[in-house]
């Protein structure tokens, strides 16, 4: 259970001290005439704790409130100033409760009053007390509707203010993580491209290093620049994962650089492409890893001497076709075919891999209307 606030025990005895001062004293507006007694003293203290438990209790300490205060003119005790009582129960039975709560105890107070006016005090009905005394009611209940509608819109605009936060921070985590999937999807396919050619290589260098030895510098010179393009590649993507210029994922990639691919040591890659034109960056991007991804693996798997690779430009899409004549592709599964189908999707596009009559073939369709 929680405690009471001691705001609110302040308030209550401070009020009830007030009460019990003012009528000893004999101070402030004129009124009922008797003397204090025990039971002045007993109404001040109900009237200090009533208010004591305003915000768990307002109800409570609204009806309580105008007990005391009809009593206390009931037994003709001195001074007025304890109808502040009722003002500060009407107050916070609207700000705790609503305007709803608070007209209904603003009514309920009203009534005390003019009853209280016309048989204790005999006034008249409407005298000029009652109506001095109802605006002030009125006007202590309007002050707590306004402080629970301000209360009420404070919390929704927190609550508004805490979802959009919490959107934010799940789009920036599903951000991050796609960033960090294409990043791992570039690493594969650097990574994948540059060893499958450094392992053929030095499967060269192993075979001719007797019988050819001239041909073993050669291989080990297209080592050599095939991990200084695979490093440089490297240090692009780590550069990219340290900012957010994605831009420099093209610094080695894109069709401008097709030509450094088709170097398939013992394999015949034959070029054909129409009427090329500028593509949007992530469609030339993703055609560049696409047909990188497709001839790593014919040299991983396929056994294959011969490699057709088709560029064609239409209006609205881009089609790439690499098709081999090796009898090892497999059956088309793997993380790279699901790299480059994903590189497909993400542009709205479509990859199909599989074997075909006498090899092996990836065809994919990019969109390239609009911006990519």
């Amino acid at each position: 259970m929680s405690r009471v606030p001691l705001a609110d025990v302040a308030l209550g005895g401070g009020l009830a001290v007030l009460v019990l001062g003012t009528s000893l004293l004999e101070v402030g507006p004129p009124g009922p005439a008797g003397s204090t007694g025990w039971g002045a003293i007993g109404l001040a203290v109900a009237l200090a704790a009533a208010l004591a438990v305003r915000r768990r209790a307002p109800v409570l300490t609204l009806v309580a409130a105008n007990a005391v205060t009809a009593l206390w003119f009931a037994f003709d005790y001195h001074g007025r100033l304890v109808t502040a009582s009722a003002l500060i129960a009407c107050y916070t039975l609207a700000a705790h409760r609503g305007w709803k709560a608070g007209v209904l105890g603003g009514v309920a107070t009203a009534a005390v009053t003019v009853l209280t006016v016309r048989f204790t005090l005999g006034g008249q009905w409407f005298s000029d007390q009652v109506l001095n005394a109802i605006p002030l009611e009125a006007a202590a209940t309007a002050l707590g509707a306004a402080v629970f509608s301000h209360r009420a819109f404070a919390a929704g605009a927190r609550e508004r203010a805490e979802r959009i936060a919490q959107a934010r921070s799940d789009q920036a985590k599903a951000q991050a993580a796609e960033e960090r999937l294409v990043i791992a999807r570039e690493l594969h396919d650097v990574f994948g491209h540059t060893m499958a050619a450094i392992s053929v290589q030095a499967g060269v260098a192993v075979h001719v290093m007797e019988r050819r030895p001239e041909q073993v510098v050669a291989a080990l010179n297209a080592i050599k620049r095939i991990s200084d393009d695979g490093l440089a590649e490297v240090r692009v993507l780590l550069g990219v994962m340290r900012s957010d210029e994605t831009r420099t994922l093209t610094a080695s990639g894109g069709l401008k650089h097709l030509d450094k691919l088709l170097d398939v040591p013992g394999v015949s890659v034959e070029l054909t492409t129409d009427d090329p034109r500028p593509l949007p960056l992530a469609v030339d991007l993703a055609a560049f890893r696409i047909i990188q991804e497709s001839l790593t693996n014919v040299r991983r798997h396929a056994r294959a001497t011969r490699v057709r690779l088709e560029l064609t430009y239409r209006a609205s899409e881009l089609e790439v076709v690499v098709r081999d004549n090796g009898t090892g592709a497999g059956t088309g599964t793997g993380h790279g075919i699901e790299g480059m189908t994903a590189r497909a999707h993400a542009l709205g596009g479509a990859l199909t891999a599989g074997p075909v009559e006498g090899g092996f073939e990836v065809r994919c369709v990019l969109p390239v209307e609009g911006d990519a």
